[in-house]
């Protein structure tokens, strides 16, 4: 089968993790796989680039900023190039542009958000101008699916698909990383005010108080650069710039996880976090906000889901973690071979038309 999977800006982030690894998974199965975007790849991008070249998947990314006839142009002109049998839009706005073409490939729509793009008025007219034209509309999350049929209305094929991640490499690491050095707390996600970071400085203000050689290390793509801004003063007013390192996107991730003590996720919304899955394979001691996408994670062993709005139970909660131990976590149906099955199947019964999920 010949798959396209669109994102709108080659980044590490979510919905761009995920395209980059169901499109390795589905070339090493022998199908022909290419991965192209509405916006120029970030720079933190450049490793996986290589990972995809090296996997024979061929990335057609444009090399500037272009207006709106501009993307339309770029993305036809790969569609013509590439011809797939079916493409994979990650997230709405790249969902909207190649439903707005002139073309009869069969399109998937796939919700990463971690909001509902739909409460957006502009945003909720377009989608129910263009809804029919998706052949399939994925959630990553029920909440994805529920927020849409709310908001916009039910589509024929819906389906919910969780994020999968690779189990065996952040094992892998784990047990062979030394234990030893400073307690860690480990945050990782994009930097604007869902993720929550300030919360997470705040807290550890207080567990620094109980562990006084426990460091903090923040990262990810800057998406809010005055909410990072933000982040930096917090931790320069609470003088904790001796623990907390504030860090841009890392690409080691797995490493990091394994050198780490415990995993913050502190998000007020999530769709279904890759960075809360990797935590999960890893098997770090987590600690995470009680919202409705984590709570599948609820009876995983080391893993505590709490009210990260009450300062005092997230820092007691990250104490409790910096004292527990790794452990071996199961991850039936969350792995990267369950989503990218699930994906494949999807894309087989949109090619063949009329099948009902």
């Amino acid at each position: 089968m010949r798959i396209l999977h669109l994102v709108l800006a080659p980044r590490l982030s979510g919905a761009e993790v995920l395209a980059t690894e169901l499109a390795l998974h589905q070339r090493a199965e022998d199908h022909h796989v290419s991965l192209t975007s509405l916006l120029p790849a970030h720079d933190d991008f450049e490793q996986l680039r290589r990972q995809l070249a090296q996997g024979d998947v061929p990335c057609r990314f444009p090399l500037k900023r272009h207006g709106m006839a501009g993307k339309l142009w770029h993305l036809y002109r790969v569609i013509r190039i590439v011809r797939p049998d079916v493409i994979f839009a990650h997230a709405t706005i790249p969902a909207f542009y190649v439903r707005a073409l002139p073309i009869a490939t069969p399109i998937v729509y796939i919700m990463h958000s971690a909001t509902n793009d739909f409460e957006r008025n502009l945003f909720r007219r377009v989608e129910r101008i263009l809804s029919a034209r998706a052949r399939a509309v994925v959630g990553v999350s029920r909440t994805n699916v529920d927020d849409y049929i709310a908001t916009v209305g039910p589509h024929p094929h819906m389906i919910v698909i969780p994020n999968g991640v690779d189990p065996a490499r952040f094992l892998h690491d784990a047990a062979d990383e030394a234990s030893g050095g400073a307690p860690q707390i480990v945050q990782i996600g994009r930097y604007t005010a869902i993720k929550n970071q300030l919360q997470t400085v705040r807290a550890f203000a207080q567990v620094i108080r109980e562990v006084p050689d426990a460091r903090l290390l923040l990262c990810g793509v800057i998406e809010d650069p005055a909410y990072h801004a933000q982040v930096i003063e917090l931790v320069l007013m609470l003088g904790l710039t001796h623990a907390v390192a504030i860090e841009g996107p890392r690409t080691d991730v797995s490493r990091m996880l394994a050198q780490a003590s415990a995993f913050a996720m502190p998000s007020h919304s999530e769709g279904h976090s890759i960075g809360f899955l990797e935590a999960l394979a890893s098997g770090i001691p987590v600690v995470a906000n009680t919202i409705e996408p984590f709570r599948f994670a609820n009876d995983f062993p080391g893993v505590q889901l709490v009210d990260t709005d009450d300062t005092a139970a997230y820092a007691s909660a990250l104490v409790a973690a910096l004292n527990q131990s790794r452990v071996r976590r199961e991850l039936t149906g969350l792995t990267l071979k369950d989503s990218a099955d699930r994906y494949l199947d999807v894309a087989r019964k949109v090619v063949r038309q009329g099948v009902v999920f």
